[in-house]
């Protein structure tokens, strides 16, 4: 199958976007997938504001409930331009490994290519694990106030998020393992981990304390 070109892969259908995800093509991969499977976790907490926000039993959160779903819709719209981005980064990398070496002209300018392609591919996922994170105090706050018959939506967005933050992560951990800038590497590095520490503490207590509502 054909790599598609930038802002195309959002357009798929789902059978579309799997069948490209499970080819030999370098896009859409890993990257993409978590920014897709955090896009779903911000509209599943879209889902819950809006079936909250139609039942009078709730109007008392009205104001909160719209302020919660524009700010969860923006996260969406976030997370699927990120879909995009992660392939547009990383097609030039894929590219770049396949740079001819034959000289040491050659080699130099691989490299040089390289590492400026792989910082690029690094920051990608890193911003997929901020916008997911950034999703958790709003899917919380839905979860505790929203509609209690779309409670476990609240739940599965919680845990779709975590998925699509430890996913990331993973896309970061590749890119940087080979990044020669050290002080590159170490900021990314603890950034990431602070974010995949934090975040996983909050989906998890999203995600129980939904169950125990359940059980």
């Amino acid at each position: 199958m054909e790599i598609l070109s930038k802002k195309d892969f959002c357009a798929l259908t789902i059978n579309e976007f799997t069948e490209q995800l499970a080819s030999k093509e370098p896009v859409p991969g890993g990257g993409g997938a978590a920014a897709l499977v955090g896009a779903l976790a911000a509209a599943l907490g879209g889902m819950v504001a809006n079936l909250t926000l139609d039942k009078p039993k709730y109007s008392a959160a009205k104001d909160e409930m719209q302020l919660l779903r524009a700010a969860i819709g923006r996260i969406q719209e976030e997370l699927l331009a990120l879909v995009e981005k992660d392939a547009e980064v990383f097609a030039p990398l894929a590219a770049a490994y396949r740079m001819a070496f034959d000289t040491e002209e050659d080699k130099a300018e691989k490299e040089r290519v390289m590492q400026a392609c792989l910082k690029r591919a690094a920051l990608v996922p890193l911003e997929i694990m901020e916008r997911c994170a950034e999703a958790l105090p709003l899917i919380e706050r839905l979860a505790e106030k929203g509609n209690v018959l779309a409670v476990s939506d609240a739940g599965c967005a919680a845990a779709l998020s975590k998925a699509a933050i430890r996913a990331a992560w993973l896309n970061v951990c590749i890119n940087v393992r080979i990044i020669k800038d050290e002080s590159f590497v170490s900021e990314t590095n603890t950034k990431g981990q602070d974010l995949l520490a934090k975040s996983i503490l909050q989906a998890d207590n999203i995600y129980n304390s939904v169950e125990a509502k359940l059980t």
